[in-house]
């Protein structure tokens, strides 16, 4: 399982687990020296929301990097929730696959966001 900010970098360090590309081939890698076989493979794709409407929406960016990532590498998303604006906490079972995730209540809404007419101080973003 890895979580990553950004599908890619200007300036990659190979150790940067921020960003998707390094965080995936990671994961890939250390799975298959540990003896996993490559066509056993399966993956399940949480996240990619919309957090702030002041940026570029960095949560699509994510998710299209992820899915385009896992057809490219031929391994197969049993299933996705992908994209909308409320964040998501994942729990993951290793030993059975099982994932579950339950949506934040409370994440900060896109619509809350705009229509702040000035900036509060103790806002905190993720």
């Amino acid at each position: 399982m890895n979580h990553f900010l950004l599908a890619t970098g200007g300036d990659l360090d190979p150790a940067d687990m921020k960003y998707g590309i390094n965080a995936m081939e990671l994961l890939i890698n250390n799975l298959l020296r540990a003896g996993g076989d490559r066509r056993r493979l399966q993956a399940k794709a949480f996240g990619g929301a919309r957090m702030t409407s002041h940026a570029r929406d960095i949560g699509q960016s994510n998710a299209l990097f992820a899915m385009d990532f896992l057809e490219r590498e031929g391994i197969p998303c049993l299933s996705n929730s992908l994209g909308g604006i409320m964040a998501r906490r994942v729990q993951f079972t290793p030993a059975t696959g099982a994932a579950r995730q339950m949506q934040i209540a409370g994440s900060p809404k896109i619509e809350t966001v705009v229509a702040r007419k000035k900036p509060v101080a103790d806002i905190t973003l993720f």
